[in-house]
């Protein structure tokens, strides 16, 4: 082990002690940085380290350091007088280097705050951002990395919430959808120039209005906190546009502010969600704790490494010694396929994960949050533990058992695939879902048992454990991916653009390109993708569970192909507001799917369907019925050939009563869905399910809305279509 000495006094104010100015005891809680009128406290957990120093900058750059003299419980804490809210500052700390243990400890890397409120400035690629000599991994670096590195901010915010109230709205009423917080204005020209991809941008009515009028009760905003770009993509030209590489747990990303980076990006970001609450929506964000910015341990030292490297990073024996004998170096272990995984079994990683979603639900007010790859962080011993610290932990908190919580319930490793496994109150992003969708209106269903159980919520994966069916968030499509206008022109993934060859992203799209790769001016198959498009849009809509739309989606956005955008910071992966090349037809489709699913109860149920009558003598709940007018038997169900299948929903009465218990009565529909070639005549079932309808919406260019139906009468459903029938 070695340590290295502070730089000389040439380089700063520092003298021979390591301390420029007096600094007071303070005390060590809270961690990060606490202002006061008097002073701002200061307190950064590193507990095998042998001296601390918080940094302060001029606004002229100049470097003015304090050592912390003061340690207990792991914590290094002092408190400096008069600074000022905005101050930016970073943490030194020296101590032993043994990379092997996960001691990393050199004070010529400047380090953000892990609890900072905010972050100034970019990361700069440079050798001095690593904490070890690149041609010597073993070997520590002597180069001062501040030149290179961000500053955390002192902040004080004093925003006045008035009377801001969260929408709240039950899972059965909620509808998500999933945005990038630069992405959806930057070329948006009802949003002032200024604004665009900021917090405030995204606040704009441009924005809001559209939301509701679609029908969207919650955004889903793509990650927020503090990220930066790997050095890697940086040396490609490219940026980590989508933002899974976090840093600063506690920090609003700096970029997205229009009214600049010295805390000012807290006021702003406080500002929109109080606006979206006020439009009637909720604000969830996607967080991801698994992994951290810092990548594997030839990554660079930005914060955690270079004040726990062993408490934050999962690690693993990789070769065990002989008994009697030491065991064999560690390692970081990855599941997250970013270089390494947080430890949350650890307190203070555990600590900190449990502190940041309090200060996003309590001081930012945000109403829920998707945990990206959340098996990473629920092992214990490296295996998926569903009792684990930190889901019990949020299970019993009294600030986070009410929010809303989405697990991505997978990882990057095999085992972590735990679909329907998660415990209440946990809802999950369901891939089996998408998968069986985007198999069906492609034509490679095999049969549509599983795609009734996916559009009846999926009880097979979370009936078992007593949640309802909106356990099962239900998507098409998401950030990562094709896009739905993609997924209907491209059979193969088209991702030159990222650098990498076109290796990365999956070759598992499901997609069909409808006879033509890419786009196309064959009026024939531009008219079929758009139905194609529109059926995905009104599966999604019409099923039980929650549904999460991909932003853009409902209006054609299209990535050329591109099946992982995640560096694309550009036209490819932003919102093209211009009418020009809109599928407005796919827009009121889906509009309309999610006004129906608004008004009627019975197509947004929070009971399972049984299969049986509400009430004694009544009507089944649920009907599924074959294109013959008879109700579906086991022979159909195991006929692999059947591609059209109708939904009967019985709205007189529903199983879930009012809120003062009393008997909810809608109307019934039955929603028919044909994914096969041809055209299929369709007989109405002659029986006490349904007497008289109309049509209510509808892909079939031969079925206009308000088209009156029988009971016992004859339809033709147009080949890949879909029909929606409400009784009269």
């Amino acid at each position: 082990m070695s340590c290295v000495t502070p730089p000389p006094e040439t380089t700063t104010a520092w003298n021979h002690d390591g301390e420029t100015t007096a600094v007071w005891p303070g005390r060590n809680y809270p961690l990060g940085a606490t202002w006061s009128s008097e002073s701002t406290n200061f307190a950064v957990y590193a507990p095998a380290a042998t001296a601390m120093w918080v940094c302060l900058f001029e606004d002229d750059g100049t470097e003015v350091r304090h050592r912390l003299t003061e340690h207990s419980l792991g914590v290094w804490h002092g408190a400096v007088p008069a600074v000022a809210p905005g101050a930016r500052y970073g943490y030194r700390a020296d101590g032993p280097w043994d990379p092997e243990a996960g001691l990393r400890f050199n004070p010529q890397k400047l380090l953000l705050d892990p609890y900072g409120k905010a972050v100034s400035g970019d990361l700069v690629v440079d050798d001095a951002i690593f904490g070890y000599t690149k041609d010597d991994p073993e070997t520590i670096s002597d180069f001062d990395s501040a030149p290179y590195v961000p500053r955390s901010v002192v902040v004080y915010d004093d925003f006045q919430w008035g009377p801001d109230t969260s929408p709240r709205r039950r899972w059965r009423d909620t509808v998500i959808y999933e945005m990038h917080v630069k992405g959806m204005t930057m070329l948006h020209d009802r949003v002032p120039e200024d604004l665009r991809g900021t917090y405030a941008g995204l606040a704009t009515p441009a924005v809001t209005d559209y939301l509701r009028d679609l029908g969207v009760t919650a955004v889903e905003l793509l990650p927020v906190h503090q990220f930066f770009s790997e050095p890697a993509l940086a040396e490609r030209g490219l940026v980590n546009y989508w933002g899974y590489n976090s840093l600063c747990f506690f920090a609003p990303h700096n970029a997205y502010a229009a009214s600049g980076d010295r805390g000012q990006q807290v006021t702003e970001f406080k500002q929109m969600v109080k606006d979206f609450h006020a439009a009637g929506l909720e604000v969830i964000l996607d967080v991801v704790y698994n992994h951290t910015a810092e990548a594997g341990p030839r990554g660079p030292t930005l914060s955690f490494r270079g004040l726990d490297d062993r408490g934050y990073y999962q690690r693993v024996t990789t070769a065990p010694g002989a008994a009697g004998e030491d065991p064999g170096p560690v390692a970081y272990w990855d599941v997250t396929g970013c270089g390494n995984t947080v430890d949350s079994t650890h307190t203070q990683s555990l600590r900190m994960i449990l502190d940041s979603l309090r200060y996003w639900v309590s001081e930012m007010h945000v109403d829920g949050f998707r945990f990206d790859l959340m098996s990473a962080i629920t092992r214990t011993n490296q295996v998926v533990d569903m009792g684990s610290h930190l889901l019990t932990a949020i299970g019993q908190d009294p600030v986070l058992r009410h929010v809303k919580l989405i697990a991505e319930p997978w990882d990057a490793s095999m085992d972590g695939y735990r679909v329907g496994q998660f415990p209440p109150p946990w809802i999950e992003w369901n891939d089996q879902f998408r998968d069986t969708v985007r198999d069906f209106w492609r034509g490679h269903s095999g049969g549509v048992r599983t795609v009734a159980t996916r559009l009846a919520g999926s009880s097979d994966l979370y009936a078992d454990d007593g949640r309802s069916p909106y356990a099962s968030v239900n998507f098409i499509t998401a950030h990562d991916g094709f896009t739905v206008r993609d997924l209907v022109s491209y059979d193969h993934k088209h991702n030159e653009a990222n650098g990498e060859d076109n290796r990365d992203g999956t070759d598992n799209n499901r997609s069909w390109n409808c006879g033509v790769e890419g786009e196309t001016d064959d009026p024939e198959i531009v008219a079929l993708r758009r139905r194609q498009a529109a059926n995905l849009m009104a599966t999604l809509c019409f099923s039980s569970g929650v549904p999460m739309l991909t932003a853009g989606d409902e209006r054609g956005r299209t990535q050329g192909g591109n099946n992982n955008a995640y560096g694309q910071d550009n036209e490819t992966s932003w919102i093209d507001w211009r009418p020009d090349d809109a599928w407005l037809d796919v827009y009121e489709i889906t509009k309309a799917a999610l006004r129906l699913r608004r008004e009627h109860p019975v197509l947004r149920q929070r009971h399972w369907f049984e299969g049986r009558p509400t009430i004694k003598g009544g009507i089944k709940d649920l009907v599924w019925v074959h294109p013959s007018g008879r109700e579906m038997t086991v022979a159909d169900w195991n006929d692999d050939a059947i591609r059209t299948i109708g939904m009967f929903l019985n709205g007189a009465p529903l199983r879930s009563p009012g809120p003062r218990g009393e008997q909810v009565r809608d109307q019934s529909f039955m929603i028919w869905l044909n994914s096969g070639a041809h055209d299929v005549e369709l007989v109405l079932p002659a029986n006490q399910w349904v007497h008289h309808g109309e049509v209510v919406l509808s892909t079939n260019a031969e079925l206009a809305v308000g088209t009156p139906v029988v009971a016992g009468g004859t339809l033709d459903l147009q080949a890949r279509s879909v029909l929606v029938l409400r009784q009269t």
